[in-house]
């Protein structure tokens, strides 16, 4: 067996304790980075409602999105330190199982919070965004925007990395989906035969990577006119490299996050459309769920037709289509995070 790492030296960790010192029940939460503003934004939610509810919480995060072994050591040291649950935001949804296992194994409770594990019921119970209804969403808004000329649309893809299955996988299954392109296997992208596809390329999730995704696209094709990104700091990315070729008139950018600079380009019609996402909610209910857990040995009941508990998404447009529930601007900057 892999020798357990322990100690900060060893993890990329910050600690809050919240409530009593030796509180009756405590919590790990593991996201897969520090400094996304979605995690920024979870990492308060779970602290906000550790301290009221009398948690004690240990916050840990891999050194950058994708930082799996980091995930597994994190896992490690709450085991070691006899952690009543763990909150995990997977990097790896399929590789982390065995390290859940160890923990669900020594009597530990494990949500996993916006990203479903693969399989599913590896955690306890998740707390998560539809991300395939989020796609969806965006993919719907942007055909009926397009109205006609959708049939002749030239669709460029913006990923985050090539892991499939995950989080990205099902928001551009769903987008496509909800364009009216035949998906093939939902649990992958890039085996669709749609002829209006020009292509996919990773962005890793931020604005550079955004940028040289859509660089990438428009050499295939430069009459690309709507394009899909994983979240909004690719979609940033994308639209400052069809903005230095002229050509960010025309484009419909739809994505998914609905973070608070994300709603703002929204506003200033840098992005179309997005689906936006609720991590405080999923960080404060998992915290609840732990609590009940450590109380009573329950876990929380899953939405009906779903496995997992659906935190919700709400569609923010610039101009409404019919057909497509949205909510306005203003309204996602009420609701916005980061």
């Amino acid at each position: 067996m892999r020798k357990l790492l322990t100690g900060a030296a060893a993890l990329a960790v910050s600690t809050t304790f919240a409530g009593a010192a030796l509180a009756d029940t405590s919590a790990c939460l593991i996201t897969k980075d520090d400094s996304n503003p979605f995690f920024v934004k979870m990492r308060e939610g779970a602290s906000a409602k550790a301290e009221e509810i009398g948690v004690e919480l240990k916050m840990f995060a891999g050194k950058f999105d994708g930082d799996h072994e980091t995930q597994v050591q994190a896992i490690e040291t709450c085991i070691l330190d006899g952690a009543g649950g763990i909150l995990l935001v997977a990097s790896d949804t399929s590789s982390i199982g065995s390290a859940v296992k160890q923990a669900r194994d020594a009597g530990l409770v494990v949500i996993a919070l916006d990203t479903p594990l693969d399989p599913a019921d590896s955690a306890n119970a998740t707390f998560a965004t539809d991300n395939y209804l989020a796609g969806k969403l965006i993919g719907q808004w942007a055909k009926g925007h397009m109205g006609d000329a959708a049939a002749d649309a030239k669709i460029g893809l913006l990923n985050i990395n090539i892991s499939q299955p995950t989080v990205g996988v099902l928001r551009n299954q769903g987008f496509l989906d909800g364009f009216g392109v035949d998906i093939g296997d939902p649990s992958k992208w890039g085996d669709e035969t749609d002829p209006r596809i020009v292509g996919h390329e990773l962005s890793n999730g931020n604005a550079e990577g955004g940028r040289k995704g859509m660089e990438n696209l428009l050499a295939i094709d430069p009459d690309i006119n709507v394009v899909y990104t994983i979240n909004e700091p690719a979609a940033a990315g994308a639209y400052e490299a069809l903005k230095s070729l002229g050509r960010e008139e025309g484009v419909v950018i739809v994505s998914v996050d609905g973070g608070c600079p994300g709603v703002r380009d929204v506003e200033a019609g840098v992005i179309d459309a997005t689906s936006q996402q609720y991590p405080l909610s999923m960080a404060a209910l998992g915290v609840e769920a732990i609590k009940a857990w450590a109380e009573n040995g329950t876990t929380p009941e899953t939405t009906p037709g779903k496995d997992f508990f659906d935190t919700g998404v709400g569609l923010i447009a610039g101009t409404a289509v019919d057909g497509v529930d949205s909510i306005s601007v203003a309204e996602g900057l009420d609701l916005c995070w980061g």
